[in-house]
């Protein structure tokens, strides 16, 4: 698609409204009482995907978001501190918490001791693993799962390098302490063995009886897996036997609220929205901006909230060959690139325009563009002269010709190509598209072959891991393929800095360093919507208290069945 259609396109459909975000209110500044029972149907933010694993020694992405119903972690987000309550957090991040917006689940407190370096956790009493028959009868948690949890994760042949090098063994120093043994501080404890996307505590019951197995899952949260067809739903039913609670007002009411919860499998975005409409999703975790629109009308009672993709997307450039090796010719690339239009004209203004490597919601991390040296912000404004200026200097006066991969699993992607290789000739850059699958995609990636550049999306994480991954040497979600050993040794210090504070200054720094080095074409990052009906209380569009795990936030929701069915459904 040319870009003056993709303009003609985009601002026939642009929207003639600005969103307001419609929060939740706090159940308590309403006076309400929750109320238990019902079902709770949801979109998920994944809601094109099932299950890809049960088992945490797969060490699977996704693994949480499926499995943290009923499997819990250590630690996990304190919900109380969330914006609904008064709070500061949105809770929305895909695998980041605020320090300031933690508590312990499984852990009641935690403490780090020195010489020797340790962190030991004082556990919860009284837990109980609920009785699954053939596989486990009901029993006190205590410390030893979560060693056990621990050194079969640390020895599953999936495990990321290095990623619990830093521990040197856990061991229960009593039936309620875990002591976590150190070999030197790493900043990123919490999201590695805490509440990321490889903490969860598992039973040793279940892996004896084979945790590949969804119908022998069981876990100590508020759910249990009660069903699961691939392609199509999985659904959770409410574990009578669940710990924790939620204050509201003066009074402690017990979890979970409602007594089920189904994950609807749909693959396209038309299937989905009509699932809403319809009232068949209570909830629809991501929605697109081109469709908020028409929903607001054709069912203006929906609530709303919005949020930025914790997906970042830019086209890599391979630093390790000609002509990408020269810094002149990355920036070019940049400069080529009309960002303002792509923000204005593909996303009809819901878009930021800087929003990767660092995400927006981290605060004292996140720099916007305003804050930014000249040298940043030049490569986000649009100057192809400059651009071809920098080409004739770096060699390249008559351009050059070159290839670019996408993956045909991103529609967003579909378009973008074509465009950004059209702004890319008007300079003398001519691009060979090379659409593919995502396996084939990934895969060139992870094995370092992928094409000269790569245009593809990647999560943010956390503040730490987003600079590391993208940019460290070696690091498998590398693909420009930048090195750069005074950087590494920059990125060692940042792990073993313990002060916060200073932590935030380093990265600030390290990311300004790589956007002026432009080893990617930085793209916008799209803006995205959660839509709900009013009859789902407690809510405010929150999406994870860990890693891709919102199982505690749904264990919140409770379901005003009479303001349902006044509403026709």
């Amino acid at each position: 698609m040319s870009n003056s259609k993709l303009l003609q396109v985009a601002r026939a459909g642009a929207m003639a409204w600005t969103l307001a975000t419609v929060a939740g209110s706090a159940a308590a500044e309403n006076g309400e009482t929750p109320r238990y029972g019902g079902a709770l149907n949801i979109g998920s933010v994944y809601v094109t995907l099932s299950a890809l694993s049960w088992d945490p020694y797969d060490w699977n992405w996704k693994v949480n978001h499926d499995t943290g119903f009923y499997f819990e972690q250590l630690i996990a987000g304190d919900l109380s501190k969330s914006r609904k309550n008064g709070g500061k957090h949105r809770f929305v991040a895909d695998a980041s918490l605020p320090s300031d917006g933690l508590r312990g689940e499984l852990a009641e407190s935690w403490e780090w001791e020195a010489n020797p370096l340790a962190l030991v956790f004082k556990l919860r009493r009284g837990i109980m693993w609920p009785e699954k028959p053939g596989v486990m009868k009901t029993r006190e948690f205590v410390a030893d799962d979560v060693v056990f949890s621990f050194n079969r994760l640390n020895t599953s042949p999936r495990k990321q390098a290095d990623y619990f090098d830093f521990v040197d063994r856990v061991e229960a120093r009593d039936r309620h302490t875990v002591v976590f043994h150190m070999k030197a501080f790493n900043a990123e404890w919490g999201a590695r063995f805490g509440w990321g996307y490889n903490s969860a505590i598992v039973p040793k019951e279940l892996v004896d009886a084979g945790p590949s197995n969804w119908k022998n899952a069981t876990g100590t949260g508020p759910f249990q897996i009660a069903e699961f067809v691939q392609g199509g739903f999985q659904t959770y039913v409410k574990n009578p036997d669940y710990w924790d609670k939620e204050r509201i007002g003066n009074t402690d009411y017990r979890l979970p609220f409602v007594d089920k919860v189904t994950y609807r499998t749909i693959k396209d975005t038309a299937t989905q929205l009509t699932a809403l409409r319809s009232g068949k999703l209570d909830i629809l975790e991501s929605v697109g901006w081109r469709s908020v629109d028409e929903l607001k009308k054709s069912a203006p009672t929906l609530l709303w909230s919005k949020r930025l993709s914790t997906l970042g997307q830019y086209v890599a450039l391979r630093v390790d060959s000609k002509p990408f090796d020269d810094i002149r010719v990355r920036r070019a690339l940049n400069m080529a690139v009309n960002k303002d239009e792509i923000v204005a004209a593909y996303y009809g203004g819901n878009a930021e325009m800087l929003g990767f490597p660092m995400y927006t919601d981290w605060t004292g991390y996140y720099q916007p563009l305003a804050e930014m040296p000249p040298s940043v912000k030049q490569l986000f404004t649009y100057d192809p002269q400059k651009a071809k200026e920098l080409l004739k200097d770096a060699g390249y006066p008559n351009g050059f010709t070159t290839k670019m991969q996408f993956c045909t699993c991103s529609p967003a992607h579909g378009d973008l190509a074509p465009m950004i290789a059209a702004y890319l000739e008007k300079i003398g850059v001519r691009i060979e598209l090379q659409p593919m699958e995502y396996g084939a995609f990934l895969s060139a990636m992870t094995t370092r072959k992928n094409a000269p550049m790569y245009l593809m999306n990647k999560g943010h994480t956390n503040p730490t891991m987003t600079i590391r991954t993208n940019f460290v040497t070696g690091q498998l979600w590398n693909p420009s393929q930048w090195s750069d050993a005074a950087f590494d040794r920059k990125m060692a210090d940042v792990y073993a800095t313990r002060d916060e504070a200073e932590r935030q200054r380093m990265l600030r720094e390290m990311t300004v360093h790589m956007l002026d080095q432009a080893p990617y074409i930085w793209l916008p990052t799209a803006y995205l919507y959660a839509a709900w009906w009013p009859w789902v209380k407690n809510y405010d569009g929150e999406l994870s208290v860990g890693a891709v795990r919102p199982g505690p936030i749904y264990a919140r929701i409770w379901i005003d069945q009479e303001l349902k069915r006044k509403m026709g459904f």
